[in-house]
């Protein structure tokens, strides 16, 4: 009996160390997402975040990171690699499938935003209350917008007549109709295919926020740039999410899920607004130095703009309702909470 009571106490201990050691190994997180290495989001977000998350875990949580697509596939099809587990984490635009992910469409409505930080941090609040059944298949650890957008192309526009006959280029579902609706023809792509577009002529501008621009060089084949008044909200901005695989993060251990938790919503949502916000003037700056043309569209011609705008909105919402969801309410909770946030 004593024989027995060693062996079962030795297996125990043995059973307890195995345990302990599977708790405590290295965990890797296949992280994905389209940008280039030398993009901003790749460098002031990503990195800093696995940085952090590797040293509040002991280095048991680890990521490695696929840029510019490296998983394979297309960047529509990024969130679904989340939800299938290709990569344990994505960085995406919900716009990029049209339709799929309809409740948090109402942020990128014309002029809704006016920082990233402020409207980011209202996105995350606004998707957690409508968001839930939208995003069932993966685990939201971000939702944020980019900075504020506006036109750029192989004209200026000063007017909304200036639309007439472009071909123009936006991330979502929402900016092609705000772009239709100018009267100018949507042409709609993810952003990797936006540098070829223009310098084959296949689109002649496109709305996007100053920091991304330098970035896949569309600066040195644009020389038109259109900024709004800046006493208004932005013409337009786009809702990105970073997203988690639900299997993975429910496969860590309690601890390491805190790290997680610890790491993700508003305050992450909020950072990544601010990292936009900041980034902004040195990007513009670039296009400066290459001796680029700029206007500024007047808040007197923005009126009219606003119009579209307003119709694109009561639209948005009858079709929200039509598909069971409370579109009124949420159009005014995320104005209402834009209020609350704004600097």
């Amino acid at each position: 009996m004593v024989k027995n009571r060693l062996m079962i106490f030795a297996f125990g201990a043995a059973s307890m160390l195995s345990a302990s050691s599977v708790s405590a190994q290295e965990i890797i997180l296949k992280v994905a997402h389209f940008w280039p290495t030398t993009a901003l989001s790749h460098q002031k977000v990503l990195l800093p975040w696995c940085d952090k998350i590797a040293k509040e875990s002991a280095n048991r949580l680890k990521c490695q990171i696929y840029p510019a697509m490296q998983l394979g596939g297309t960047p529509p099809q990024l969130i679904q690699q989340a939800a299938d587990g290709v990569a344990d984490i994505v960085w995406t635009l919900p716009g990029y499938t049209a339709g799929r992910f309809p409740s948090v469409e109402v942020f990128e409505l014309p002029f809704m935003s006016r920082k990233s930080e402020s409207t980011s941090r209202a996105l995350w609040e606004y998707a957690e209350k409508f968001s839930q059944k939208d995003f069932a298949q993966v685990k939201p650890l971000a939702f944020h917008v980019h900075d504020n957008g506006y036109v750029h192309g192989k004209k200026p526009i000063n007017t909304m007549a200036d639309f007439r006959g472009m071909k123009m280029r936006a991330p979502t579902r929402l900016t092609n109709k705000m772009l239709s609706a100018f009267g100018a023809s949507p042409v709609a792509m993810p952003l990797p295919a936006v540098t070829e577009s223009m310098s084959k002529g296949v689109i002649d501008g496109y709305v996007l926020p100053w920091e991304v621009i330098p970035t896949v060089k569309l600066h040195e084949l644009t020389k038109y740039h259109s900024e709004t008044d800046p006493s208004e909200p932005a013409l337009y901005t786009a809702v990105f999410t970073i997203a988690m695989n639900k299997a993975k993060y429910e496969s860590l251990p309690a601890d390491m899920k805190k790290v997680i938790d610890d790491n993700s919503g508003a305050d992450f949502s909020a950072m990544i607004g601010r990292v936009w916000d900041e980034s902004a003037p040195a990007a513009r700056q670039q296009a400066v130095d290459r001796g680029n043309v700029f206007n500024t569209i007047p808040a007197s011609e923005l009126a009219s703009w606003r119009k579209v705008g307003e119709k694109l909105e009561s639209d948005w919402v009858e079709e929200m309702n039509g598909k069971g969801y409370p579109g009124q309410a949420m159009l005014e909770s995320a104005k209402s909470l834009i209020e609350k946030y704004k600097p």
